[in-house]
């Protein structure tokens, strides 16, 4: 949609208000350090000049593209002042991401703001939706993108595994291996029922699936046709370990081993397979790999744990590479 009531230049920042549960907070940053390359450790928005869709991230609440700032109140009101919208209507909504106000000062200040803009002002359905912020040193306002869920629509599938990830954890898992989707090639070789593959599809990522599982594998095939895309040449049968070809990145869901234990010579033998087949890897595990990445030749370059319960997942970024030449 172009906005005839941007000012002469684009904006040059964007806020992105986020909110995670705190079993996901480890995640939820390693992701941000993946697609921002940067945290919000104190607040709960992230300011950075990188302009991502604000349905990328399972944890982003809506992308604010900044029109304005000042320290006060006033002076933000003097700003919006120069705002034309032509006809179009608007709210401005009051961002809870920022500093807290009392139901009645929300309101006051929403007031303030929209009483100078030119526009009409409709709270139902208007054209555009202005973000208010208050942060610790000034007032933001600017134009609020609105983030859809599509995650959401991905949790009710044909098939699932119990212990299968959620789609919010798949998503975080793609966006942290692939930040930048665009000339990159990835891989799930340890597909499952295909959660990974559906989340980094939906973003545009180049991906494929493969599994040592023959049902899993029909599994996965029904749930990518279920929301609508071509299985033909993206989910295969295949053993980790006789993969031929390389791959910009690799997403592996380790084996849990509920029922048995993997012989350390086997997951090394896994992990081997992963360090040849892409130079950049996300791993999840519920045992601690650290000893094998040091005999494989992995290099730990983030790490974290997503839990539910008393289920945790062990998160990692991993390198196959030290110094641009592969370490065995």
């Amino acid at each position: 949609m172009n906005l005839s009531y941007r000012l002469n230049s684009s904006p040059i920042t964007y806020i992105y208000p986020f909110a995670c549960h705190e079993n996901e907070r480890e995640l939820c940053l390693m992701e941000q350090r993946a697609l921002f390359g940067q945290v919000a450790e104190d607040a709960a928005y992230l300011v950075s000049p990188l302009r991502l869709p604000p349905n990328r991230s399972p944890f982003v609440q809506l992308r604010l593209d900044v029109l304005f700032a000042a320290p006060t109140l006033v002076e933000l009101g003097e700003l919006a002042s120069r705002l034309e919208l032509e006809g179009q209507t608007f709210k401005v909504r009051y961002l809870k991401s920022g500093r807290r106000q009392t139901y009645e000062g929300e309101r006051e200040a929403e007031r303030r703001i929209g009483a100078r803009i030119h526009g009409i002002a409709d709270m139902r359905a208007p054209n555009v939706t202005l973000g208010l912020l208050a942060r610790e040193e000034d007032w933001v306002l600017g134009i609020c993108r609105s983030a859809e869920p599509v995650w959401l629509a991905h949790k009710e599938k044909p098939n699932n595994y119990s212990t299968g990830l959620s789609t919010v954890v798949a998503r975080a898992l793609a966006n942290i291996a692939v930040p930048q989707p665009e000339g990159q090639r990835a891989i799930d070789p340890c597909c499952g029922m295909g959660n990974v593959l559906i989340e980094a599809l939906s973003m545009g990522i180049d991906i494929v699936g493969r599994d040592i599982n023959p049902v899993a594998v029909r599994g996965a095939r029904s749930n990518l046709r279920h929301f609508g895309y071509d299985d033909t040449d993206i989910v295969g049968i295949g053993d980790i370990n006789e993969l031929d070809g390389t791959y910009d990145a690799a997403i592996v869901d380790l084996p849990y081993n509920l029922c048995s234990v993997l012989l350390v010579e086997e997951r090394r033998r896994m992990l081997d397979s992963v360090r040849r087949i892409a130079p950049r890897a996300v791993l999840v595990s519920t045992e601690p790999l650290e000893r094998d990445f040091a005999e494989v030749g992995l290099v730990v370059m983030d790490h974290g744990t997503v839990s539910k319960g008393h289920f945790v997942r062990k998160v990692w970024v991993v390198s196959g590479f030290v110094s641009g030449v592969m370490s065995k």
